[in-house]
């Protein structure tokens, strides 16, 4: 492949990945096939054909499986919410077409999965697949092979450079390195690291107790200050993680316990904390350089967005 055709294949894969955000943000609206061409900067006479040919799936099986993999989530662990709520939240017109949907899909209705979720699988739910204002509050983390403090924090919006994988986790780890290099790389060229200001970071896009394994979104992302200009450079895509309220879990483990960090936040801490997770991605920031610490002990923080729960 010339180095041309190399950089015309990294801006189509950037312009999609803009859809996919674009999607993930506006999940709850109407979207039609001429909004989302001229987010992706295509003409609409081509714009499914492109996004179908490196996606793999239609548009519109894109949106309703996203749509749908929400669904999942919200009737397995936000009880607050009935169906008219969550038909609401995704963009349906009612209740009833929510059903509908729901069950072509799954071949079972809302409330049926529910109501066997709660009897069956309520204490499935781990993430182990992921490798302001506000008085602080802290929790110990109990007896496990982790230790850390949790807390409750309201931030602020960010402005973010990313590079994307798509694919499993396993792939992931496989390209982490050379993923990593690829964001510092383009970041130095953009002139984007400034010393203290940087947080390193990775942003799950889609929940691995219900997504589709081959088709999770992963974001390797450095913030960069907002008074900065970023540059889509055809590699590096520009973002804004969501501000607001989160669990933040503070964490000091070796890398094969990040699988106990996060069942600890999910399984343990937060059904019991008067918390329910908010409808935005978690992410995991890095505080230092393993390799060069002693014992590679990983420094990591795992932000959960949340919302108090109300019944």
């Amino acid at each position: 492949m010339s180095e041309l055709d190399k950089k015309c294949k990294e801006d189509y894969i950037r312009r999609i990945h803009k859809v996919q955000d674009y999607i993930e943000q506006n999940i709850g609206k109407s979207m039609t096939i001429e909004e989302l061409s001229n987010v992706a900067g295509f003409s609409k006479y081509h714009f499914s054909r492109i996004f179908q040919g490196m996606l793999h799936e239609s548009l519109a099986y894109y949106v309703n499986r996203i749509r749908m993999e929400r669904a999942l989530f919200l009737l397995a662990h936000r009880a607050d919410k009935n169906m008219t709520d969550i038909a609401y939240e995704l963009g349906f017109s009612d209740s009833a077409v929510f059903s509908r949907t729901f069950k072509n899909y799954y071949e079972v209705s809302p409330k049926e999965y529910r109501k066997e979720y709660n009897e069956n699988f309520k204490d499935s739910f781990l993430l182990s697949e992921y490798n302001k204002n506000k008085e602080k509050k802290e929790w110990e983390v109990g007896p496990r092979s982790v230790s850390g403090l949790i807390t409750i924090e309201n931030i602020e919006e960010k402005q973010a450079v990313y590079v994307r994988h798509n694919g499993t986790y396993e792939t992931l780890a496989k390209a982490y390195v050379s993923l990593m290099q690829t964001l510092f790389i383009h970041a130095d060229n953009q002139k984007l690291l400034v010393d203290g200001q940087n947080w390193v970071l990775a942003i799950y896009h889609d929940n691995p107790e219900f997504g589709e394994k081959s088709q999770f979104r992963t974001s390797l992302c450095l913030t960069v200050p907002k008074d900065i200009r970023i540059q889509e450079d055809g590699v590096l895509g520009r973002m804004i993680i969501e501000g607001g309220l989160y669990a933040v879990g503070h964490f000091q483990i070796q890398k094969e316990q990040y699988s106990d960090a996060w069942n600890y936040m999910y399984q343990e801490w937060i059904s019991g904390s008067g918390y329910v997770p908010r409808n935005y991605c978690p992410f995991e920031v890095y505080r230092n350089n393993p390799h060069t610490s002693e014992n590679h002990i990983n420094e990591v923080d795992i932000y959960v967005p949340i919302e108090q729960i109300h019944f």
